[in-house]
């Protein structure tokens, strides 16, 4: 008798050790461990996983830990071991729902394709994903333009935080959302010329960099608008062999001529749709134009542009601006 009361003590207390070990003794991950916990995984299935991935030493040790202490949900998302931790820490950042974001930064001017790639990059998931989504998910847009062709210039430049169980639409939508909001700051939410005020708003934006000379570049186009001149922006051939997959990295003479409703230089009047996403300068400027009578404008190669009335004008600040470009080579 007092032999099995010493096996049975003894099997207690390595089972004791071993649950100490196993549950609430550090372990170092082997290296930084990203391990991603999908929405509607059971306990079981997650404790596995964590074990799998050298997060917790035993499964069946975290499981029992957690239902001593209550249970309590896990939630699902990226989480970032990189430290000695307990199997109960773990589980209590699973509780609190630490999860590890993914920064996401979109600068003015950037269009669907080079948020792609920043989506993509950031290890959130294909960028053809977020084409898709951002081609597709019209019906984000549908309150405040019937009109767009894709949710191009309505994902608003900022800065973003994204978890790998975030879809691509959950993504584009948080663009959305921002868009609205600063839409509706500056008085342009609800305003019935959306479609037109957004396009040409991504076009200044692609134009110059200077919040100062956005008024008058802005001006510039209605101004040929009104004259039924053609744009001719060079943003928006660019644009169109974009879209066509053709882009070279640079205009081409072929491009100039290429047959897309994007190219300005063929087409009367503004693109279909926005050529990026503009940031609020851009929106302002396109709100409120500066009311001139310029018609052209070049760079100077210094950052600015040269305006100009007509074209003998332009011409010359054409010159201008080669003779800078040949003296800086």
């Amino acid at each position: 008798m007092r032999i099995l009361f010493t096996l049975a003590l003894v099997a207690v207390l390595l089972s004791a050790l071993w649950f100490a070990w196993a549950a609430l003794w550090p372990l170092q991950p082997a290296q930084t461990t990203f391990a991603l916990l999908r929405p509607g995984w059971s306990t079981r299935h997650i404790a596995r996983e964590l074990q799998r991935q050298g997060v917790i030493r035993s499964a069946d040790a975290f499981l029992m830990l957690h239902y001593v202490k209550g249970v309590n949900t896990l939630k699902a998302g990226e989480y970032k071991f990189d430290q000695p931790a307990t199997a109960l820490e773990v589980r209590d950042r699973l509780i609190h729902g630490d999860v590890y974001a993914r920064t996401v930064v979109v600068p003015e001017g950037y269009n669907i394709y080079d948020i792609a790639a920043a989506v993509e990059q950031a290890g959130l998931g294909p960028a053809t994903d977020f084409i898709t989504a951002a081609q597709g998910d019209l019906f984000l847009l549908g309150d405040i333009d019937p009109a767009a062709k894709s949710l191009e210039g309505y994902l608003f430049p900022d800065t973003y935080e994204f978890t790998r169980i975030d879809s691509a639409h959950d993504m584009a939508a948080a663009m959305v959302r921002r868009f609205r909001q600063e839409a509706q700051k500056i008085g342009l939410l609800g305003n019935p010329d959306m479609h037109r005020i957004v396009t040409m708003a991504s076009i200044v934006e692609k134009e110059t960099a200077d919040p100062n000379e956005r008024p008058q570049v802005a001006g510039v186009y209605y101004n040929r608008l009104e004259k039924n001149m053609l744009l001719a922006a060079d943003p928006s051939v660019i644009y169109a062999a974009l879209v066509a997959g053709r882009y070279r990295g640079t205009i081409y003479a072929s491009d100039l001529q290429f047959d897309s409703p994007y190219n300005t230089y063929k087409y009367p009047g503004l693109p279909p749709g926005p050529i990026a996403n503009p940031g609020v300068a851009s929106l302002q400027a396109a709100m409120h134009p500066a009311q001139t009578d310029f018609l052209f404008f070049v760079s100077d190669n210094n950052g600015h542009h040269r305006f100009a009335r007509d074209s003998e004008e332009h011409a010359r600040n054409v010159a201008a601006y080669r003779k800078a470009v040949a003296a800086s080579q």
